[in-house]
């Protein structure tokens, strides 16, 4: 005999969103963004197919209000972010962009305003082009830069995040960015 009882979801299941910074936010040059290694691989051409860029995918930095507006139309009570590290640290290093995070900031107001709890991924495949000039994920000294930015997220988000998510799928940066060549920064390296 089988139960007959509707298939439920648990109590206190969780229905988000979720999306990545260049794929949605747009804003290319704005506010002292530096270059990612997405905006420089997207510009070259033949990489991406109908040379379609994300200068201003969704333009979700200067809509980020009506999204929010979206999630909580839907019902959402959570909704996971990407954080642009160029965004922040323009070079990946150095001297912070406050604008940058002036925007992250208003974003996980706009979604605390709205009951949808922010969670934040630092990494989302836009390394700082800065850094990839300097050897990108091959070089130990990304994972120290990587360390001082979460740290500046940390330190000007962490009372409007609860919970944060290091890397988005690793596998993928390091497969289809630095061995196969399909994905930014476009290495074909197979070592």
């Amino acid at each position: 005999m089988t139960d007959q009882s509707p298939l439920a979801f648990p109590p206190g299941f969780t229905w988000g969103a979720a999306t990545a910074a260049y794929q949605i936010e747009g804003g290319a040059n704005a506010d002292g963004k530096g270059r990612s290694v997405w905006d420089t691989f997207s510009h070259t051409p033949g990489k991406v197919r109908g040379g379609d860029t994300g200068d201003i995918a969704c333009d979700s930095y200067h809509r980020y209000r009506e999204d929010a507006d979206l999630l909580s139309s839907l019902g959402l009570s959570a909704y996971r972010f990407s954080i642009s590290w160029p965004r922040i640290l323009p070079d990946g290093t150095g001297q912070v962009n406050q604008a940058g995070l002036d925007y992250y900031r208003a974003l996980a107001d706009a979604l605390g305003e709205r009951g949808i709890a922010a969670t934040a991924t630092l990494f989302h495949w836009d390394l700082p082009q800065g850094l990839q000039d300097r050897g990108g994920w091959a070089s130990r000294e990304v994972a120290l830069r990587f360390a001082d930015y979460a740290a500046v997220a940390a330190e000007a988000l962490g009372d409007r995040v609860a919970r944060w998510i290091t890397l988005n799928e690793p596998l993928v940066v390091a497969s289809n960015g630095y061995r196969t060549g399909v994905h930014a920064p476009g290495l074909r390296d197979m070592d």
